[in-house]
């Protein structure tokens, strides 16, 4: 039987990774920091409109990502940052036509 030696630290530092390197989208640098939830939709829908490497569409490639960084980061976030995040949402679907 094989044994797996990680670190408490390796479970947070995989999501980071997916991030960074997702096969999803190319995302800008930063993008999850910015101030404004239009900002952050809008860098979003850029780079899953330009990513190649998606595997499914802009709109479901962008709010994956989204949601995604939302979860992982999770209690570590703090209620302002979260609320902007969750906003971003909303942003993104206004700018993809969604309701």
């Amino acid at each position: 039987m094989a044994t797996h030696s990680h670190s408490p630290d390796s479970h947070k530092k995989w999501s980071g990774r997916v991030t960074r390197e997702s096969d999803a989208l190319d995302l800008e640098r930063g993008v999850f920091r910015r101030g404004s939830p239009k900002a952050i939709a809008r860098s979003l829908k850029r780079s899953a409109q330009h990513s190649q490497r998606r595997k499914s569409g802009p709109y479901r490639s962008a709010m994956s990502m989204l949601s995604f960084y939302i979860n992982r980061a999770g209690t570590n976030l703090p209620a302002e940052r979260r609320r902007t995040l969750e906003r971003a949402k909303d942003e993104l679907r206004t700018l993809f036509g969604r309701k």
